[in-house]
């Protein structure tokens, strides 16, 4: 999402800086068009997960990356992806120098996303939390599941909904195999695919299954397959322009995505732009994105995937509907022309809250003065 919001604002003619987090052998400086990206070393480990200690060193560069490059370019806003940690440094660059902030929160940055993970460190640095939040010019929530959940940890959080969006042309349908069924998933054990291997293992043969992602929860799942019997190729982690990746999505029928917590998930959006037939869970942002296009089942439920697998199997006509209607509410409500209007509408808005806040005290007059690029900030 960072990505290509990123590169579409530098096509359309903005200066943009991308301020992330290095990873492997990444180049620490890289240009693209009017697009600056800027990697910051770090001691991160592993592509699908990052600790808090692993963020400490990230924080305190990045925001020195940030306050250098102020030195020499002026910003008209600065865009943190997550409330924390990027938050954090968004808001003590504005303290420091006046430039506004916006957040997009994507769920584990929230309160009460994701309780079995971070609910302890989320105690600790709520009042934190809250102080960015507070003085962010607007946060950014892709679903209003996940806004709900910003304003019960903050009513006063000036929120709005802004879906995440896709290239709808970068995954496209292909010949699909009506055995062919797709997980695509960071591997956690909140993401639910050990419910998912248990429905598939009532149909011994009757599928082809390929699972990707990386994650801690992996190995647990591997075990799992096994002892299920299940025939099932682990991919690991693919990147998301390989042509490995984009083979799977044009050939898979159904896709199975059924994760106990959601914000708005792009790998929802890359299988319905694919034209699968997608079975999902209720009560998360991943019923807003699949919308009436999709079948929903309770979290935690593998006899609800099981029996929705049994509908799809027995009801070819109806998995070629899925598909398409899939792909088509993908082209209609979640292309980058809009969602790229509707996040310059908010940058606008918080340089003019700036300006009116310039003229309002002095102290804040070396802010009044509209800034032609863009910074981004965001953890890798």
């Amino acid at each position: 999402m960072v990505d290509g919001l990123s590169r579409r604002l530098a096509e359309r003619g903005h200066e943009v800086d991308l301020v992330t987090m290095g990873f492997n052998d990444l180049p620490s400086e890289e240009t693209i068009g009017t697009l600056r990206v800027s990697r910051v070393p770090g001691v991160r480990q592993r592509i699908s997960t990052c600790s808090f200690v692993e963020l400490i060193p990230y924080v305190l560069m990045a925001l020195f990356r940030i306050l250098r490059k102020m030195k020499t370019r002026r910003y008209d806003v600065l865009h943190a992806h997550f409330v924390l940690p990027d938050g954090f440094i968004a808001y003590v660059v504005h303290r420091l120098t006046g430039l506004p902030y916006v957040i997009t929160a994507h769920g584990s940055d929230v309160p009460g996303y994701n309780p079995h993970r971070f609910r302890l460190l989320h105690k600790v640095l709520l009042p934190i939390w809250r102080q960015i939040v507070i003085n962010a010019s607007a946060i950014l929530c892709p679903s209003k599941m996940i806004e709900g959940l910003v304003l019960a940890n903050c009513p006063r959080a000036p929120t709005r909904v802004i879906p995440n969006a896709i290239d709808a042309d970068k995954f496209v349908p292909g010949v699909k195999d009506p055995r062919s069924v797709l997980i695509v998933s960071r591997m956690f054990k909140r993401k639910g695919v050990q419910y998912a291997l248990r429905a598939l293992a009532q149909f011994p043969g009757a599928f082809e299954v390929n699972i990707v992602g990386d994650g801690p929860y992996l190995p647990t799942l591997v075990a799992l397959a096994k002892s299920l019997k299940i025939s099932v190729k682990f991919w690991g982690h693919l990147d998301n322009d390989s042509r490995q990746l984009a083979a799977l999505y044009q050939t898979a029928s159904i896709f199975v995505f059924t994760s106990d917590a959601e914000n708005f998930p792009v790998v929802l959006l890359e299988a319905m732009s694919a034209g699968t037939a997608v079975i999902s869970t209720q009560g998360t942002g991943c019923a807003e994105v699949v919308g009436g296009t999709g079948l929903l089942v309770p979290v935690r439920n593998a006899e609800a995937i099981r029996h929705e697998l049994e509908h799809l199997a027995s009801n070819p006509s109806l998995v070629a509907e899925l598909g398409r209607s899939a792909r088509a509410r993908v082209i209609e409500k979640f292309g980058w022309a809009s969602v790229v209007d509707r996040h310059l509408i908010e940058y606008a808005q918080a340089s003019q809250t700036l300006a009116l806040r310039a003229k309002s005290a002095d102290s804040h007059a070396v802010c009044g003065e509209i800034r032609k690029p863009v910074a981004y900030e965001h953890k890798h």
